[in-house]
């Protein structure tokens, strides 16, 4: 006991079990915070990573299935049937779901057992050696797009060794810029005719 100025008084005791209570509970707060940064920017990574292999996905899927179909027949045209078919003519259309299609960066492949493959591009409404004419189903407009309920008919001319005889079997392969080439392999009929389902 201390005395001071004639009374006295007690001895004061410091305890420091009130600082060492608050210096926990700002560590914890700051563990908490730093835990919700953390777990907030992996969650925000996870979204990300997940949309991204999403659209990977859709891309794969778009890019396996073929977005083209035959519509109808496959003719074989002969303007002399005599030296074997000298056009062929088939329409297509998009299947349901699929994207519009540029005309102009598809190209058509022909080959057959004795002609190696001939790739003809897009010539607008006009057919050329290596150029195939695209149209609106039922007349002369060229068609540089295709979009849903669309048919358009593809007109390529062959020349030469690729005329196509009775019994020759040939293939024809679509390519879209965008979608799986639509392949197809036909024969031709024992006799030839001016206008020839094949």
């Amino acid at each position: 006991m201390v005395i001071t100025n004639g009374a006295p008084m007690r001895e004061q005791k410091f305890s420091s079990c009130a600082f060492t209570g608050l210096e926990a509970a700002i560590v914890l707060i700051a563990f908490v915070v730093v835990a919700a940064v953390f777990s907030y920017v992996v969650l925000g990574a996870g979204f990300f990573t997940s949309q991204k292999s999403q659209e990977t996905v859709y891309k794969s899927v778009e890019q396996a299935t073929s977005n083209i179909q035959m519509v109808g027949n496959v003719y074989g045209l002969a303007s002399d049937p005599a030296s074997g078919i000298d056009a062929i003519e088939v329409t297509i259309g998009l299947t349901p779901g699929a994207p519009d299609a540029d005309i102009t960066k598809m190209t058509v492949m022909f080959s057959s057992d004795n002609v190696t493959p001939i790739i003809y591009t897009y010539g607008g409404a006009t057919a050329g050696s290596t150029q195939f004419s695209a149209v609106q189903s039922g007349t002369t407009t060229a068609a540089p797009s295709m979009s849903q309920n669309e048919q358009i008919t593809i007109h390529i001319t062959l020349e030469g060794s690729a005329k196509l005889t009775e019994n020759k079997r040939y293939n024809l392969e679509i390519r879209p810029n965008k979608g799986a080439a639509y392949t197809f392999s036909r024969t031709t009929g024992a006799r030839i005719f001016a206008t020839n389902t094949l």
